[in-house]
């Protein structure tokens, strides 16, 4: 088997820990790994496979004769050095959302859409964690009986924005039980013991641009340009795993036992749903797991088409790491690794 060498560009963040942990699980064959973050993170040594890895500053020579680069590193950094990486032989798998709506650069879920794959010129795009957990729930259904409309809440756990996020949590948590004020930093609001209906900045139409990425690449990836969607997200105090509360209108009636059925058997997906022994998907349960958890399936009754369903997942691994190392393996199981220097 042909062995990799594979970059990480924001290795020390959430994700970029996220992306270690899942190619050693995985057992994705690398022949080498390089840890790459900013300057002030250059020297640390973070531990690979019980193996001691110093993460190197990211600077374009770092890059040279590399073959997978990971990215997630915020749009600035991906603008920077994700085409550079491309140009320089590499196939880049970018978490950030700079090029995620290039109708030159594929968006992929490979439960949902691995076929675009192969089109790429050097930049595949990462979906946004939320849209992820929604396509591949969804997508299995759609197959079946087309969906005609999406309307979707989120209740996004704090790691979706940081470790600073999921620290402030934790400290305002302690201050209010303490009596003490909540000071917010990470957050334009107190978040331990509150909801915030603001995830991105607020764009002209009123939507957030976190609930505007969810409708845009949902399209993108069902290649449904016309499908209509609505969204509203916001954001929990929970640590880890994203929940969305979907109503979905389908082209023609279907009963919850199909969907349950059909979701039954789909690829990344796991139905967790028994009302009467209250089983139903939670965060806590979905942490640390790879499964997409669907649960509370049932009609709509606003609908004769209509189901309405409960999604949830882990967003630092099928949100983020997962899928991206998914695309990685499709793109080495089909050979599209340039060899031979540039492209």
């Amino acid at each position: 088997m042909k062995r990799y060498d594979v970059t990480i560009l924001g290795a020390t963040g959430l994700v970029g820990q996220e992306f270690i942990k899942v190619l050693v699980e995985r057992n994705f064959p690398m022949s080498n790994l390089r840890l790459l973050a900013s300057d002030r993170s250059a020297g640390k040594r973070i531990s690979v496979d019980h193996k001691e890895v110093e993460v190197r500053e990211a600077v374009p020579e770092e890059f040279q004769g590399t073959e997978i680069v990971l990215v997630s590193g915020g749009n600035d950094v991906s603008r920077r050095f994700s085409p550079m990486a491309a140009q320089g032989g590499a196939v880049v798998v970018d978490n950030s959302s700079a090029f995620r709506m290039d109708p030159e650069v594929p968006l992929v879920v490979p439960e949902v859409n691995p076929e675009d794959i192969g089109r790429n010129k050097g930049i595949i795009a990462n979906p946004n964690c939320s849209t992820i957990q929604m396509v591949v729930a969804l997508y299995p259904l759609h197959k079946v009986n087309p969906i005609r409309r999406i309307v979707v809440d989120t209740y996004q756990s704090v790691s979706g924005a940081g470790l600073a996020a999921i620290e402030e949590m934790r400290t305002q948590a302690r201050d209010v039980l303490d009596g003490r004020p909540a000071r917010s930093q990470a957050f334009p609001y107190q978040i331990a013991f509150n909801l915030l209906p603001e995830i991105d900045v607020f764009l002209d139409s009123g939507y957030t641009k976190e609930e505007w990425k969810m409708i845009e690449e949902t399209r993108k990836i069902m290649h449904a340009p016309e499908m209509a969607i609505s969204a509203t997200c916001v954001r929990v105090p929970v640590l880890v795993a994203h929940s969305e509360a979907v109503h979905v209108e389908f082209a023609h009636p279907m009963s919850p036992e199909e969907a349950r059925q059909i979701l039954s058997g789909a690829p990344g997906v796991k139905v967790v749903d028994d009302p009467s022994r209250r089983l139903y998907p939670q965060p806590w349960d979905a942490a640390g797991r790879d499964d997409v958890l669907v649960g509370r399936i049932r009609r709509d009754n606003s609908h004769p088409n209509g189901l309405a369903m409960w999604v949830v997942a882990d967003n630092l691994r099928k949100g983020a790491a997962l899928n991206a190392i998914q695309i990685a393996e499709e793109v080495a199981r089909r050979g599209l690794v340039p060899t031979g220097g540039r492209r």
